[in-house]
């Protein structure tokens, strides 16, 4: 099942305070479970980000609606005439169904409000496309709605590589699309172009061991780690200090 936790609110008001009518849709499907996309948080959600924009005297209306999923295409339906009375959508979903909502509604900017952390077991069979490799530092505000580190064949963040080619295939060829032409593509539908010319760091792919998620507001129920229970992850800011002698530099030597 999907793990993911919130992103923080002025990063989330951030997206979103350029546009008047706000739907915000929440899941009620993993993110529900684990506490961060349910009816409780997008309510939560809501009321903070109307309280931010009375604060910044921004006009602002937030409205919303809690899918069964987010990420089952026929879900997505019960928003429709909702979509219609809305400048913007805030998912409260992992990056599949937020992918999959801005697939849907291609013509409506979708912003993540959340952070897709891990993946844990889910025991049955299917068919599955993959649509978020979990890196904890979700961008498909700035590319549209499509994941360049799962679309990309190359897991390119910013911008195309020289193998795309002209009818915007992949130079892999076997009908792969280059995943930042569908972005472009995407953005110029919207009128956001220039959202794809952000420059971002390389991600960090170092193995980290095994990750904990303590949700937010459940921080003081698990301050005195029970034995064997692992430490929770802590902010990327602070891993430099958890690594053994020579880690840091063998990090720095990494492509």
């Amino acid at each position: 099942m999907v793990k993911a936790t919130r992103k923080p609110l002025e990063e989330i008001f951030g997206m979103v305070k350029g546009f008047e009518r706000v739907l915000v849709v929440g899941c009620g499907g993993c993110t529900s479970v684990c506490l961060a996309g349910g009816q409780r948080e997008v309510l939560a959600l809501a009321d903070e980000l109307a309280e931010c924009a009375r604060n910044a005297r921004v006009p602002q209306q937030y409205a919303c609606f809690v899918t069964e999923r987010q990420c089952n295409r026929e879900f997505l339906e019960d928003i429709e005439e909702r979509v219609e009375n809305c400048d913007c959508l805030l998912s409260l979903a992992c990056g599949a169904g937020a992918g999959l909502l801005a697939d849907v509604y291609a013509a409506v900017p979708v912003f993540p409000a959340l952070n897709t952390m891990f993946l844990g077991a889910d025991l049955d069979v299917g068919l599955y496309e993959e649509r978020c490799r979990t890196c904890g530092q979700c961008v498909l505000g700035d590319t549209g709605g499509i994941c360049p580190v799962t679309r990309c064949s190359k897991g390119s963040l910013n911008g195309p590589c020289g193998g795309t080619q002209q009818d915007g295939s992949c130079e892999l060829g076997d009908g792969i699309h280059c995943a930042w032409n569908d972005i472009y593509d995407r953005l110029k539908g919207q009128g956001r172009v220039e959202s794809m010319m952000v420059i971002r760091p390389p991600m960090d792919w170092m193995e980290k061991g095994p990750r904990t998620l303590v949700q937010r507001g459940f921080e003081g129920r698990y301050a005195k780690k029970p034995a064997g229970m692992p430490q929770p992850r802590q902010e990327r800011e602070g891993a430099a200090a958890r690594m053994p002698p020579g880690a840091a530099a063998d990090k720095a030597r990494l492509p």
